[in-house]
This record gives structure tokens, sequence and C-alpha cells, in this order.
């Protein structure tokens, strides 16, 4: 994975998109114009951010990966495994007008010049391209979503739709909580062995490392699980591309919720046809 500023902005590339020429970025919290706990690229609207700030924010970013700031449509996430298809009526949704639709947590697409947008300080941001029938999608797969497998849903609901081939799909996981960084407790590793199979146990999951005296708390690999979701939907491993930053461990690079809490801006991916 790349990391790129431009005009000032920073933010994450992957080598798949670009050597496919898809645009796409994941922001840093580098180059915005918030201040305080939303220092400085914060993408949220809901934060208590001022409006004004992230509105700028997003021209910012927008002018860094020459994407039609005034068409951008942002998903309105819940931490369901809700994936939408949006088409030309959508583009400016959250931008230029109030978001339509509630409890959205992946977006599909085949619009040109409609750069998708989802949220994160700590989940797992998921892109996909399907070069042959040219279609984009993001997912926002925190631990819900993916024990729902929200990848391989976007991936059906893609074939469903645009008749979408798994084999010919390039898949990317962006930066998020790594496994050395993620505790979860018993109840949500336990929904992992069931969504995952006993298996998977230990490719998932093990002992924590901040309480390695308590079993009733582990350390979970997302990241992998997440590999495991798309392998599951049919994607071919050598088309998967999978992140080497961890979001709670780079504090001064991405907001991350374990570390900041809710006083905190929001990260975003995007993607464009």
């Amino acid at each position: 994975m790349n990391k790129e500023t431009k005009n000032g902005v920073t933010y994450m590339t992957f080598d798949s998109l670009k050597k496919a020429n898809v645009k796409h970025g994941f922001s840093t919290r580098l180059g915005g114009v918030s201040t305080g706990v939303y220092d400085s690229l914060n993408l949220g609207f809901n934060r208590g951010d001022s409006d004004d700030n992230v509105r700028e924010n997003y021209r910012r970013i927008s002018a860094a990966l020459d994407m039609n700031y005034q068409r951008m449509c942002l998903s309105k996430q819940t931490h369901t495994t809700n994936v939408i298809v949006v088409d030309e009526k959508d583009a400016g949704n959250g931008i230029i007008r109030p978001l339509p639709y509630d409890d959205v947590d992946g977006l599909i697409t085949n619009v040109k010049d409609m750069p998708l947008v989802t949220f994160y300080a700590d989940c797992v941001p998921l892109y996909f391209y399907d070069p042959i029938n040219e279609v984009v999608a993001l997912s926002h797969s925190g631990w819900r979503g993916t024990v729902g497998k929200i990848g391989k849903i976007t991936i059906e609901k893609m074939s469903q739709h645009f008749g979408t081939n798994p084999k010919d799909v390039l898949c990317c996981i962006a930066p998020s909580i790594c496994k050395n960084c993620y505790e979860v407790s018993a109840d949500v590793a336990d929904e992992f062995i069931r969504a995952f199979g006993p298996e998977n146990k230990d490719r998932l999951l093990r002992p924590s490392i901040f309480n390695p005296q308590d079993a009733d708390k582990y350390m979970l690999d997302l990241w992998e699980a997440c590999k495991l979701v798309f392998l599951e939907a049919g994607v071919p491993e050598s088309n998967i591309e999978i992140t080497d930053y961890c979001t709670r461990c780079n504090p001064k690079l991405f907001y991350s919720h374990r570390i900041m809490g809710a006083n905190r801006g929001s990260l975003a991916a995007f993607i464009s046809l």
C-alpha cells in the first residue's frame, strides 16, 4: 500500500487499483482545516465538527484524488450488512442533498464520475472493482459486518445486478485495526467461531496480548477474516490486496476509535469509475 501526498493532502492507495487505473483513495487525518479533536482532515459530518470545515476537507481531498466533489455518494452506516446499488439519481447524496436512505453500510455503482464514500476509525474498509463489467463498490466491515460477511454480500449483489464474476473482482482491505491491537470479548470471539467454523479459530483468534491471564479476552484478526470472506465468495487470492497500516498503531496518521473514543474525526474510503 502506498502513502501519497498531493497539495498537502495525504492519502493511501492500492497498487492493484492504481494498475487498473481506478480512481480511489483512503484518507488520513493530514491536510485538512479542522481543529481540536478533529485535527485536521475530518470527513464526518456527524462528529460535532463545523460543516464548513468538513466541506472544505472534502473539497481538498476531492482535488487530491481528482474526483468530482458535488457528485459524491455517501453511506449511512449502522454496522449492518445492508448493501445497495446507487445510480445517477444518487450523485450528490450527503454532499449537496440530504441522504435519502438509512442503514447502508455498502454502496455499489456502475455510474462513471460518481465517487462512492464510506467512513471509518478502526473498522475495515473493503474496496471492490469488476474490470469486466466496470462496477465499483465499497463496504464498511466492522466486527458485525465481518461476521455477517458483508464482503460476500457485496460481491453477490454485484453479480445479481451487473453479472460480475467473483473471479474477476479486485478486492482491497484498507487501513483499520490490526490483529495486535484488536482485543475482543469471548461473546464476539464465539460469533466468529460460529461464522467461520472452529477450523479457522486459530487463524482468526489468539489469547489477549493486553490481558494474557483473562480467558475471556482474545485478539481478533479482522484482515484475515475479511480475506476468508473474499475467498469464500470466489475471489482468487491473487486478486486480494491487504494493507499493512493499522489505524490504532498510527494515531498521528489516522483517527482511531479505540484510542480517541467518540471525540474524533472520521476517515473515509473513496472509489470512482
